[in-house]
C-alpha cells in the first residue's frame, strides 16, 4: 500500500510539473514508477527509522536531523528553525514555476510505544510515546517522491521548484499556522499532504469530519489549606475544574450533533490532604466551521467563569493552537484519483 501511495504522489506531481510536456507524460509516469520501486529499501528504512525515534511534538530533534540529512545528501537546500520553531525546517530543490509543496507530520503521541510488526498491544517501553497515528510513514512518501522527481527534472530538464515541510507538533495543533504566517507558502502553487488512512483515496471540498478546532487550557487559581484541619480556609482549584467539566458534559446534550469536544485534566493538585490551589484542564473544541468553533470556544469560557464563581477561585487561559476546517482542491483531487485508479490496489497472493 505504501508503494502505491508513493507512486500516486509522484504521478500527481508529474501531472503538475510536466504540463508543458503532455506527450511525454505517460512515459514520465512509467519512469517514475520504476524509480520508486528501485527505492523500496530506502522507503522501508525511513519508515522504521522514524518509528524508532518516536518523538513528541516540539521534540522531533532526531527525526528532523535524519530526514533533512537525506535531503541534503541528495541536493536539497535545507533551512532549519523556520518560523522560530527549533524542529521545523524547509527543504527546497529547483527553480521557477510551478512551485510544489509537500507536507506531512512527524510527531508521535504519548503512551503509544509499540513493538513493530506486532498486531496486538505490546509496548517496547511501558508508558513511552510512540507512532500510534502513522506519522512515521509520511516522510517516507514525501522524501521518496521528492527524490524521484528531482531525478526526472534533471534528466528531462523540467522546470519547477519542490518544497518539503514537516508538520511539527501536529497532534498539539501548534505550528502550521506559524509556518504560513512566516511566509513559507506565499509562492507555492499547490500543496500536497499525505497521511496514512484506512483507505487508498483522496477527496475535495470540506470533509464531513469536524477537523476545525480550538485547543485551549484553563488554569484555575484557588487557596491552599489543610484538607482535614481547616478545609473552610481553602478554595479548591480542582473543584473548579471538576465543575467546569460537569457543566460542559451536561451541556453536550443541547449542542449540535456535529460538535466534538474532549478534555484531559492536566493538573489535579498535589496530594489529598492539601486543598489544591492550582489545577488545570485542557480542551479541544471541534466543529465544522469557524462560527460554530468560535461559539464552542466562547461557551467554554462561560463554563470556566461559572466554575470559578461557584468555587471562589479565578482562572486564566492559554490558547495552545487552532486549526480551521480545510477545503481541498477539486481539480487536484480528481487528478490524484485518476492516478490512484491507474496504479490500482496490490495483488495479494495466497
Amino acid at each position: 500500500m505504501r508503494r502505491l501511495i508513493r507512486a500516486t504522489v509522484i504521478i500527481s506531481l508529474l501531472s503538475a510539473l510536466s504540463f508543458g510536456q503532455a506527450n511525454n507524460l505517460n512515459a514520465l509516469k512509467k519512469q517514475a514508477l520504476e524509480k520508486v520501486d528501485a527505492r523500496q529499501q530506502l522507503v522501508q528504512q525511513m519508515v522504521d527509522q522514524i518509528f524508532s525515534y518516536a518523538e513528541l511534538g516540539f521534540q522531533e530533534v532526531e527525526t528532523s536531523k535524519y530526514v533533512t540529512g537525506i535531503l541534503e545528501k541528495n541536493g536539497f537546500k535545507v533551512e532549519r528553525g523556520v518560523a522560530g520553531i527549533p524542529t521545523a525546517w524547509a527543504a527546497t530543490y529547483g527553480s521557477g514555476k510551478p512551485v510544489i509543496g509537500l507536507i506531512t507530520d512527524i510527531d508521535c503521541i504519548p503512551r503509544a510505544s509499540q513493538k513493530p510488526g506486532v498486531a496486538y498491544h505490546e509496548p517496547m517501553i511501558d508508558g513511552a510515546p510512540g507512532h500510534g497515528e502513522g506519522h512515521n510513514s509520511g516522510m517516507a512518501v514525501n522524501v521518496t517522491a521528492a527524490l524521484v522527481l528531482k531525478d526526472l527534472m534533471q534528466e528531462h530538464k523540467l522546470s519547477g521548484t519542490l518544497k518539503i515541510f514537516p508538520g511539527v507538533a501536529e497532534e498539539l495543533v501548534a505550528t502550521k499556522a506559524f509556518l504560513i504566517r512566516a511566509g513559507l507558502f506565499k509562492d507555492v502553487d499547490v500543496v500536497l499532504g499525505v497521511h496514512v488512512a484506512d483507505e487508498f483515496a483522496t477527496g475535495y471540498g470540506q470533509t464531513f469530519a469536524p477537523q476545525g478546532l480550538v485547543s485551549v487550557q484553563y488554569f484555575f487559581h484557588g487557596k491552599a489549606a489543610h484538607a482535614a484541619g481547616a478545609p473552610w480556609d481553602g478554595r479548591s482549584a480542582l473543584d473548579a475544574v471538576e465543575l467546569m467539566d460537569t457543566g460542559w458534559n451536561f451541556r453536550r446534550e443541547h449542542m449540535r450533533l456535529q460538535q466534538r469536544s474532549h478534555y484531559v485534566i492536566i493538573n489535579g493538585g498535589d496530594q489529598p490532604n492539601v486543598v489544591p490551589s492550582e489545577a488545570g484542564v485542557w480542551y479541544y473544541f471541534r466543529e465544522l466551521d469557524y462560527p460554530h468553533i468560535l461559539d464552542s470556544y466562547k461557551l467554554g469560557d462561560t463554563m470556566a467563569q461559572a466554575a470559578a464563581m461557584m468555587t471562589g477561585t479565578t482562572f486564566t487561559k492559554k490558547l495552545v493552537g487552532s486549526a480551521w476546517p480545510p477545503h481541498f482542491n477539486k481539480v487536484i483531487a480528481e487528478v490524484q484519483q485518476k492516478n490512484i485508479e491507474a496504479v490500482g490496489m496490490p495483488k495479494w497472493d495466497g
